[in-house]
């Protein structure tokens, strides 16, 4: 199972562990272990953490609050109560501890309470963002960090940063959804009447 970090936030990538919300929906974080192995891959602690179920429990619990609150935060509502109060309680738990090595690197140690802290951080940071009115520009919300969106490939449903210039950007990764929809919109042009004509 790979993880994949390409929504532009940590939060976001958490929420990105589950895949095709509406179809075919991917757990990306079915185990302890994934979780773990999450928690190394996304850069919040150098060795995986002992996780138990009650830890693995918890981190989909946040996610979903995570998920729910920037859906309603994109929509230009406001995050319900119940996941607001969750992500402020992870919150407010130490994040992962760095410290610097001999060598010049840096080690991050935290267990999988430090590791959700950092996340729902992240998640506070994102909504107050995403929240805020939008520049003069007319960028949208949030527009100094990216505009809060969701990929417009089917059957994608990852939240994801625009940071580009224009704030034009549809998909989540270019390199996959992006494609996808390309060579999909490529075929239905040629396999459409006009074009055999």
């Amino acid at each position: 199972m790979v993880f994949t970090f390409h929504s532009g936030d940590l939060a976001l990538d958490l929420a990105g562990t589950v895949q095709h919300r509406r179809d075919d929906r991917r757990d990306l974080l079915t185990s302890p272990a994934d979780l773990a192995r999450w928690s190394v891959a996304a850069g919040l602690v150098t060795d995986p953490p002992p996780v138990s179920a009650a830890d693995l429990a918890a981190a989909i619990d946040l996610r979903e609050a995570i998920y729910r609150a920037a859906t309603a935060v994109l929509h230009g509502a406001a995050p319900a109560a119940v996941d607001r109060d969750l992500i402020n309680r992870r919150a407010a738990a130490p994040p992962p501890v760095p410290r610097l090595t001999g060598d010049g690197g840096v080690h991050r140690d935290g267990d999988a309470g430090a590791v959700l802290a950092a996340a729902a951080r992240a998640a506070v940071d994102l909504l107050a963002a995403a929240a805020a009115p939008g520049d003069r520009d007319g960028a949208g919300a949030g527009a100094g960090r990216g505009v809060l969106k969701e990929c417009q490939a089917d059957p994608c449903t990852r939240l994801y940063l625009d940071t580009s210039r224009r704030r034009t950007r549809r998909w989540c990764d270019m390199s996959q959804c992006g494609n996808r929809a390309k060579a999909a919109a490529f075929r239905a042009r040629r396999t459409s009447p006009d074009a055999r004509a």
